[in-house]
This record gives C-alpha cells, sequence and structure tokens, in this order.
C-alpha cells in the first residue's frame, strides 16, 4: 500500500512540474507577416526587428516578401501570413467581390503614398507637361502606386492613357511593381514610380 501512494504523489509532482514547465514566458508566438515592398517607408519596422523589440514582447516575426497587394491579399486569405502590409485597395477589392473571408485594416503605417516619379537622367528644370508624349511603367492596374500616379497626374492636367502609346502620356499597368525597377534599368519607359 506504501507504495502505491509513493507512486500517487510522484505522479502528482511529475505533473506539477509539466504543468509548470509548460507555462514558461519563453514560448514566442510565431507570426508570418508579409510586406508589398521592402521600402524606406517600413524603417520603422525593420529596426524594431533588428533591435529584438518584437522577440521581447514574445513574438518571433518572419518577414515575408510578397511583391503586390494582390499578392499580400492571397498569402492573408489562405492564411499563409497573419499580418499583410499592403494599401487598403486589396481589402476593398476583396470585399466588394463579396467574398465572405476578408481582412480587416486595423493600422495605418504610412500617411502617404511612397511611391517617387523617376527619370532616367537628371532634368534640372522639370514640369509636369514634360510627361506628354511619354511612357511612364505605372505598375499593377488598381495597385496603389498606379493609382496615385494617375490621380496625380489628373491633378497636373494631364490626358492619360492606360497601355495606350497614342495617349498623351501612355501609363503602362502591364509590368508588375516587384519588377519595375529591372524593366526600367533594361530600357523600358521613358519613367517609372518606385
Amino acid at each position: 500500500m506504501i507504495s502505491i501512494k509513493k507512486f500517487l504523489l510522484l505522479l502528482v509532482f511529475v505533473f506539477i512540474g509539466l504543468f509548470l514547465t509548460s507555462c514558461k514566458k519563453n514560448d514566442k508566438i510565431k507570426v508570418r507577416l508579409a510586406e508589398v515592398t521592402h521600402s524606406v517607408f517600413y524603417a520603422p519596422q525593420y529596426i524594431a526587428m533588428k533591435l529584438g523589440y518584437f522577440e521581447e514582447e514574445g513574438l518571433d516575426v518572419e518577414l515575408v516578401l510578397t511583391p503586390g497587394a494582390d499578392k499580400v491579399m492571397a498569402a492573408l486569405l489562405s492564411r499563409d501570413v497573419q499580418i499583410g502590409l499592403c494599401g487598403p485597395e486589396a481589402a476593398v477589392f476583396v470585399y466588394i467581390n463579396g467574398q465572405e473571408d476578408y481582412s480587416i485594416s486595423f493600422a495605418q503605417l504610412t500617411q502617404r503614398d511612397g511611391s517617387f516619379l523617376m527619370s532616367r537622367e537628371e532634368i534640372p528644370d522639370w514640369n509636369w507637361e514634360l510627361l506628354k508624349g511619354k511612357e511612364i511603367l505605372g505598375g499593377r492596374a488598381g495597385g496603389m502606386p498606379e493609382m496615385t500616379l494617375e490621380w496625380v497626374l489628373k491633378q497636373k492636367g494631364l490626358k492619360i492613357g492606360r497601355d495606350d502609346p497614342t495617349a498623351e502620356v501612355n501609363v503602362r499597368t502591364d509590368v508588375q511593381f516587384a519588377a519595375m525597377a529591372g524593366a526600367f534599368q533594361s530600357g523600358e519607359g521613358d519613367y517609372t514610380t518606385l
């Protein structure tokens, strides 16, 4: 009878030991975060990762480059990632298309679109009229960089044609955002957004 009591007491201590060791704070929560592009606008996040701020909060953040807001949204909806950094247009497109499972925008990382209009050469006296008759690599149709570019061009009174070489300003939408720098370097377009 004594050996059964000792066995039960040992079993109780084993369960208590297992319970206490499983409650350690060292367990980190794995979070996969998709970003649409590597950009200086996400510098606070990169710094926080480098300095270990996420780890201090118990998070193991894996950064995944997912070029294009549409691809970030696909990764979110397929549950490949838990957080996606992209413009709000991706969530709007999913919602408008009647998806029952759509993302929720919960934070603002930037206040402005982070696109730049780049030329091949320095233009000392640049003005918007110089874009007439030119071709701009704008990115995916409906993407935030392309929509911002079109809005600015219209604000400046320019007539835009999408993928139309005869337009006053031809905005090409056939090059994915992630490929635009390479396409521009290889000679495509007179200008590009980056």
